[in-house]
């Protein structure tokens, strides 16, 4: 159920990933919640989504802290409060986790993605920009 999900995710932000790729990374994450979780959203009772958050620590949050590494739900059960109810659960299992601080990463131009994410208490840090380095 859910590669099909992840696959879908990674073609509309056009990441490159074969399938194997893409099963080895997931097996790692669902199998061991050292690294983080990964749950399936269902509308109704259908697949609608996924959403993982990943395991960090962060001397400035005094502890744990997470990325939403992947959130997607699918474009027809987009509008309706889905992914607000998701993001408010994943807040509260955080929490129980033991998570200090959640991040997640938004395109600049993701003006309805914004709003969802400032609904549900996420508050852009406007003086710092997330830069990566390809190991």
């Amino acid at each position: 159920m859910l590669l099909p999900l992840v696959r879908a995710f990674h073609q509309h932000e056009s990441l490159e990933m074969s399938d194997d790729e893409r099963v080895s990374t997931l097996r790692r994450l669902a199998s061991d919640d050292t690294w983080g979780k990964i749950w399936l959203i269902f509308d109704g009772s259908e697949p609608a989504g996924y959403i993982a958050i990943c395991i960090g620590y962060s001397i400035e949050f005094r502890g744990n802290d997470a990325f939403v590494d992947e959130f997607y739900i699918r474009p027809e059960s987009r509008g309706r409060g889905l992914g607000t109810r998701v993001l408010e659960l994943i807040r509260a299992e955080a929490k129980v986790m033991g998570v200090r601080a959640l991040h997640l990463e938004v395109a600049r131009t993701n003006a309805q993605a914004k709003r969802l994410y400032s609904n549900v208490q996420f508050e852009a840090r406007e003086d710092y920009m997330l830069m990566t380095s390809l190991l």
